[in-house]
């Protein structure tokens, strides 16, 4: 008896459209997705690279739209060449800074276990309950002449007269510190958990000494929650605004400071744009360049 081919072409069929059928169901679940960015991401930035070409009338303070690069040529001026330095410098040591104290936080609560891991991380994540702007302003009064910390170092015989630190950069390097520390511990806490405590047995039973199984063994295996953490920190702190205009007072400004007053204060739009599309592209130029990073240390771990 002969089986009946009908039901096994039918299935075939059924088997050869289904792909399809999945495929547009997956494109359909995508389009809001693809909406969203469409309109909230490229489309302003889109409108902000074409302001960014244009240039202000100062008599009708229109925009007029005429392709032209000398935007873009004024970013050579002293003034804005040293505010880039200027926010470079401090991102980059904001995030060192950060780097050099969340490592052993981060380090301390990873081999930490049940309740008290728990209420370190609840600590560590303590200062995100509070506004951002108000945690700023609490550094005025902290560092402020005759504040609290003027008053422990010299208790502690660490300083003399006036402190004279709000409304300078080492204020602005103190609150971005501050600010931005557990975007740094959080990376590297979960980079570090995952290291299996093994390696570091194994590491021990060949003779390797507790630093040395630390600089060969977890170190590199925390690289990538290192990275992370530098990212995290870095982009957001080169473009920082609010903590320069409250703890700098005016006099520390950063990039982020000076695109704000070329729009609200100036009102030049299309110089405005043009400094904020080549920060866009000096911070697009490190994510490229520290996932880069990040890829190759993944495949070396």
């Amino acid at each position: 008896m002969t089986e009946d081919p009908a039901p096994r072409a039918s299935a075939a069929g059924s088997r050869r459209r289904s792909p399809w059928g999945r495929g547009s169901s997956r494109q359909l679940l995508a389009l809001p997705t693809f909406g969203w960015t469409l309109l909230f991401f490229v489309a302003p930035l889109s409108i902000l690279l074409l302001y960014s070409f244009g240039q202000m009338n100062l008599i009708t303070f229109d925009v007029n739209f005429g392709w032209t690069l000398d935007n873009y040529r004024q970013l050579n001026q002293s003034l804005y060449v040293h505010t880039v330095v200027r926010s470079v410098l401090l991102s980059l040591g904001a995030t060192l800074g950060c780097l050099v104290i969340g490592y052993p936080v981060a380090y301390t609560l990873s081999k930490q276990q049940g309740r008290i891991q728990t209420l370190l991380l609840i600590g560590v994540m303590i200062p995100f309950w509070t506004s951002f702007v108000v945690r700023t302003y609490a550094w005025v009064n902290l560092l402020q002449n005759g504040g609290p910390v003027e008053n422990v170092l010299h208790a502690l015989h660490l300083s003399h007269g006036s402190l004279n630190v709000l409304y300078s950069p080492t204020a602005v390097w103190i609150g971005i510190l501050y600010s931005y520390l557990p975007l740094m511990i959080l990376p590297l806490f979960v980079s570090l958990e995952r290291i299996d405590p093994g390696l570091t047995h194994a590491a021990s039973d060949l003779g390797a000494s507790g630093l040395r199984a630390f600089r060969r063994v977890t170190l590199p295996l925390s690289m990538p929650g290192v990275i992370a953490g530098c990212i995290l920190v870095g982009v957001p702190a080169t473009g920082e605004y609010v903590i320069p205009s409250i703890l700098g007072g005016g006099k520390t400004l950063m990039y982020g400071n000076v695109i704000a007053d070329q729009f609200f204060q100036v009102g030049d739009y299309p110089f405005g744009a043009a400094l904020a599309m080549t920060m866009m592209a000096v911070v697009t130029l490190f994510l490229v360049v520290a996932r880069s990073g990040l890829s190759r240390v993944e495949d070396v771990t």
